[in-house]
């Protein structure tokens, strides 16, 4: 947890948010901040900085930052990684497709983890899992490279066990479970948390551990919390939005007594 945890702004927009702190073992929070950068190259101008954002993230107590750094920079782009590289108290995760370009990089500047994500061009954002039991072994190598300059690697999937078994397989750290079909019909239909929770049992046998992120909000992460089905959580566009109105710290603050709350 970050040595800033209990140094969180008040000032919160649930009840849940002030609601006595409750010692459990807490889930970790990484925080993606690539809508700072996408406000920033709306204008193509030097600020808001994905950095300083960082600064903020971390002020509320997040456990992590998580930036996708795109082959065509749309937001991201070298620089804020290796800055956040030298200045995060923190985690980083670096979201990435298994291009040689991205492993290069990444092996030099070392973040914490990298997960391996498909990247469609004309996508707005990630989607889909990468589909492991058809097309997996074209990533062992980039695998290998990574963990050998001691990076843990994650693989972004969609939640079925056979995804979860190839993965460990190929001898991924983590599944990152993709929460997207939950995120959208989680309200109406409960198999989709079935669907994630099968999933996160497949991990035990696999030897991976879990996470989860997708389209994860302030209301949709709780049933998720309370399943425990994961370890970490990366959160990112409901956190952005919801420090519009309240700052960015503040927002960081709320998800985190959220996930205490539930945990």
């Amino acid at each position: 947890m970050s040595p800033y945890a209990y140094e969180r702004p008040a000032f919160a927009l649930t009840i849940v948010a002030i609601s006595p702190r409750i010692r459990r073992t807490v889930r970790s929070l990484s925080v993606n901040i690539d809508h700072i950068a996408t406000l920033r190259q709306a204008r193509r101008e030097s600020f808001p900085d994905p950095v300083h954002a960082a600064a903020a993230v971390e002020l509320g107590g997040a456990d992590g930052v998580t930036v996708h750094l795109r082959q065509d920079r749309r937001h991201i782009n070298d620089r804020d990684v290796e800055l956040l590289r030298q200045t995060l108290k923190t985690e980083l995760t670096v979201e990435m497709a298994a291009s040689d370009e991205m492993v290069r990089f990444m092996t030099r500047v070392r973040p914490d983890q990298v997960t391996l994500v498909p990247e469609v061009k004309t996508e707005v954002t990630t989607t889909s899992g990468i589909d492991l039991v058809k097309g997996g072994r074209a990533l062992s190598a980039s695998i290998r490279r990574l963990k050998r300059a001691g990076i843990r690697v994650s693989l972004f999937i969609d939640p079925t066990p056979a995804q979860v078994e190839a993965a460990g397989d190929l001898g991924a750290d983590v599944v990152e479970l993709n929460t997207d079909r939950y995120s959208r019909g989680w309200a109406k239909d409960a198999a989709l948390l079935d669907e994630l929770t099968r999933a996160a049992e497949a991990a035990g046998t696999a030897g991976v551990l879990v996470h989860v992120g997708h389209g994860l909000d302030y209301r949709n992460v709780v049933p998720v919390l309370e399943k425990k089905i994961a370890a970490g959580y990366s959160i990112g566009f409901a956190i952005v939005a919801r420090a519009v109105f309240s700052g960015l710290a503040p927002a960081v603050a709320e998800m985190k007594r959220i996930m205490e709350v539930h945990s």
